[in-house]
């Protein structure tokens, strides 16, 4: 009986964090996003999965586009004018939880910003990183934030 049990709620916190995942935010931005593949090549440090990006991301390259979203707010990532902002919400992000490397985007502000756990949206200049590892594949440039989304 103990075991029925225990199964029975290891499977409902499985089924509430699988419906809990899915909760992205629905966005045409994030979607031509989402379709990116991966080559594997190899530098001096080992395998390295390369972003190639899809047509429709290549073709919002250096366009202006607004990106909703939930910022992360990582010790030392959290600065006022330079955000990791995720499709997902927390529990569910690139970096806590199953979503990918896809899911996330750094955001550069013009003027600094206050944390929020909120889905805002972003507005600025979408840059696609294939070169510098040490940055986000998605970077948002010369950024603003629009406010709350749903407010």
């Amino acid at each position: 009986m103990k075991i029925y049990k225990l199964s029975l709620t290891l499977a409902l916190m499985l089924l509430f964090s699988m419906s809990f995942a899915q909760e992205a935010i629905d966005n045409k931005v994030w979607k031509a996003l989402s379709s990116v593949e991966y080559k594997i090549t190899e530098d001096e440090y080992g395998e390295l999965y390369v972003p190639v990006f899809s047509e429709e991301a290549k073709a919002m390259e250096g366009k202006e586009v607004t990106v909703p979203g939930y910022i992360i707010p990582f010790e030392g990532l959290f600065k006022p004018d330079h955000v990791i902002v995720s499709s997902l919400p927390l529990a569910s992000c690139f970096f806590c939880g199953s979503g990918g490397p896809e899911t996330v985007i750094e955001v550069y502000l013009d003027e600094s910003i206050d944390y929020t756990e909120s889905v805002v949206a972003f507005k600025g200049k979408l840059k696609l990183n294939d070169q510098d590892y040490e940055q986000l594949m998605y970077i948002l440039e010369d950024a603003e934030l629009i406010g709350e989304v749903g407010k």
